[in-house]
């Protein structure tokens, strides 16, 4: 059973940063597409990042309009561990944030925004003051 689980939430003011972790518990996934998503009640969930885990393109990394140039994603895979990097937050960043990845790597690339992913972990919050 495959499970996904973030770290790294918590409260910050605006300008601040804050690095998020998502560990598998599989290794050697090979290429899989991992993302990380954003909800906040009420309002859809929003597609932040994306990484190809076995990619090495720079298409096979992609960021939503909200937050290029401030949110980095990276991977360990060497520990099966994903990261966002979260910079110059900012209040409209506050929601709880989830990672997810899906073995369709496909959903990777294309400017894809699909939400549809299949394994998801169990979210950790971000809030961002003014």
């Amino acid at each position: 059973h495959w499970q996904l689980v973030e770290s790294g939430g918590g409260s910050v003011q605006a300008g601040g940063s804050l690095r998020l972790s998502c560990a598998s518990s599989r290794d050697g996934l090979g290429s899989v597409c991992m993302g990380w998503f954003r909800q906040v009640p009420g309002k859809e969930r929003e597609r932040v990042a994306s990484i190809d885990n076995d990619g090495s393109s720079p298409d096979s990394i992609n960021y939503a309009d909200s937050v290029k140039a401030r949110f980095t994603i990276s991977k360990d895979k060497s520990k099966e561990i994903w990261y966002l990097q979260l910079n110059s937050l900012k209040p409209e960043d506050t929601a709880m944030y989830y990672c997810a990845a899906d073995f369709d790597w496909r959903k990777c690339y294309s400017g894809s925004t699909t939400t549809a992913f299949g394994i998801w972990g169990q979210g950790t919050q971000v809030t961002v003051s003014s």
